[in-house]
């Protein structure tokens, strides 16, 4: 098979992993708010009762939690990656996956701890959107679609597998030598998810910024009314 063919029949087959990887996770695997909640409460130290009480928080420390939500998919897709890297070839397309499920968690964690919590279809809607810009996607054109999400999300995830799946088969090149899977595997879930997890942040950062800053202004609006209007 010529080399040209052979990137063709990967990125074919990479790109078919990822798409059904990102369903799964949206479909199946989500994460669970009220066990997260208590994980942001226990194991991060956050004061809160609900997701809303982050915007009290001190962004400092949401970014010090959004980093370490990020680090703990890296750890992970690492692991993974060095498993099943030792397969070489074989285990390349279960293994992206599994890299997407374990990235589209990590996104819906950091859609979280800023504040967005996905029960709405804006806010499923929303999550797309960070995760095809962690992807480097321009969705533009599909977010004509955006509140019709059945139609929306399933656009989306194939324009991300048809991006991810051209980055993958340049990279993941080194796991067809199988002596060198195994490491290579673990490197590149490792930075993949990095590069992805620090992307999204970015995203939803800038997305809480902006309600905090609305926040604040209804909040000072509600204060300068005269107490009686307050009583109504």
């Amino acid at each position: 098979m010529a080399e040209s063919e052979k990137k063709s029949w990967l990125r074919r087959r990479a790109e078919t992993a990822i798409r059904k990887g990102l369903t799964r996770a949206y479909e199946t695997i989500r994460v669970d708010p009220e066990r997260f909640l208590f994980q942001l409460r226990a194991a991060y130290g956050l004061p809160i009762i609900t997701f809303k009480g982050v915007y009290s928080v001190e962004m400092s420390k949401l970014d010090d939690v959004a980093e370490a939500v990020i680090r703990s998919g890296m750890k992970l897709a690492a692991v993974e990656g060095a498993g099943l890297g030792m397969g070489g070839i074989i285990t390349i397309m279960p293994d992206l996956g599994i890299l997407s499920a374990i990235t589209m968690r990590t996104i819906q964690k950091l859609s979280l701890v800023y504040g967005f919590e996905l029960n709405t279809d804006d806010e499923v809607a929303e999550l797309w959107i960070a995760a095809a810009s962690a992807a480097g996607v321009d969705i533009s054109r599909e977010l004509l679609e955006k509140e019709v999400v059945n139609r929306f999300v399933p656009k989306v995830i194939q324009r991300i597998a048809a991006r991810a799946s051209a980055e993958v088969v340049e990279k993941w090149a080194g796991r067809l030598i199988p002596v060198a899977s195994s490491a290579i595997g673990c490197a590149l879930n490792y930075y993949f998810v990095r590069a992805w997890g620090q992307r999204a942040l970015a995203h939803f950062r800038k997305k809480h910024l902006e309600t905090r800053r609305r926040l604040l202004a209804e909040q000072g609006q509600l204060s300068q009314l005269p107490r009686t209007a307050l009583q109504h």
